[in-house]
């Protein structure tokens, strides 16, 4: 029982990066009706930047806060530089254009910084509080400031006229418009916040699989397979995907089939290709049953992407 809870505490901790990563792909592709593939290099890039600040003598959380700051800063300068000239282009110039920004960005980050592994800081103990043994002192803090971070965008976005108007000119640019919203500052600030909120999920992913260019890209996968399971227009639904992704694979690994090791991980993995491949079905599925419900004309699906 101990080492089952063990499991879903770590999957959770997992799972909130997951949840984290897969909330800014659902964030861009609400905005854009694409999946940015380089937001996993944009979260990697932004962790860079807090390890250098952390080894120019920056306290952890100074460089934290400092951090998020600068990835907003960065998603914003991406979209107004980058997306806002080819946002009316054919869907796969767009694409493109998203995988040549992971390139660059990975690329730059290897020749900034090399591509040798690189230990990054945790700003948790050593050990977990209260003596607990099922859960480290870093996934437990790692859940906290997730569901924080979570918690201040779902806040931003129910209750705040930013955040209301950001939702409008996702949603409806065209009548946003006409009441005076500036869609395209709108839609840079969405950028933005993704950029913000996968940064967490690169500072808290990195004391646990080290520093190094291509750091995000396994972790990419997983936050997709979080935000199809629920739902890629869906926010809430790429939350609670990446959470159940998250201990889904920590369970396999270790559970099924009795197995350990590295089998135990080949066929975790294999589990989890399974879920990709189920929640494209699934996500796709439930978005066309809501539109349904809500009454959109079927003539509309040929909009999907």
């Amino acid at each position: 029982m101990e080492a089952f809870l063990h499991q879903v505490f770590a999957g959770l901790a997992t799972g909130g990066i997951y949840a984290s990563l897969a909330l800014a792909l659902v964030m861009i592709h609400n905005a854009t009706r694409l999946v940015n593939f380089a937001q996993g290099e944009m979260a990697m890039f932004a962790t860079y930047l807090c390890w250098a600040m952390l080894q120019a003598g920056w306290p952890y959380w100074g460089a934290f806060f400092a951090t998020i700051v600068l990835a907003l800063v960065l998603g914003v300068a991406i979209e107004r530089i980058l997306i806002r000239p080819v946002e009316r282009a054919p869907v796969l110039t767009v694409v493109v254009v998203f995988i040549g920004l992971l390139l660059v960005l990975n690329s730059l980050a290897g020749w900034i910084y090399s591509y040798t592994i690189k230990s990054f800081p945790s700003p948790f103990p050593s050990r977990a509080p209260f003596g607990l043994t099922i859960v480290s002192a870093h996934e437990l803090g790692a859940i906290a400031v997730t569901l924080v971070v979570l918690l201040l965008v779902y806040l931003f976005f129910r209750f705040t006229p930013l955040g209301l108007a950001m939702r409008a000119a996702a949603q409806n640019p065209d009548s946003s418009r006409l009441v005076g919203i500036r869609v395209g500052w709108m839609l840079a600030l969405g950028w933005g916040l993704a950029a913000l909120v996968g940064s967490v999920a690169g500072m808290l992913v990195a004391p646990v699989i080290f520093l190094e260019p291509n750091m995000m890209g396994g972790i990419l996968i997983y936050a997709f397979a979080s935000a199809t399971l629920g739902g890629i227009t869906s926010p809430l639904g790429a939350v609670v995907g990446g959470f159940l992704v998250g201990v889904i694979e920590n369970l396999a690994g270790t559970f099924i089939l009795g197995l350990s090791g590295g089998l135990a991980a080949v066929r975790a993995k294999l589990d989890l290709f399974d879920i990709v491949v189920l929640a494209g079905v699934v996500g796709l599925a439930g978005g066309i049953i809501r539109d349904l419900l809500i009454g959109v004309p079927p003539a509309d699906f040929r909009d999907w992407r």
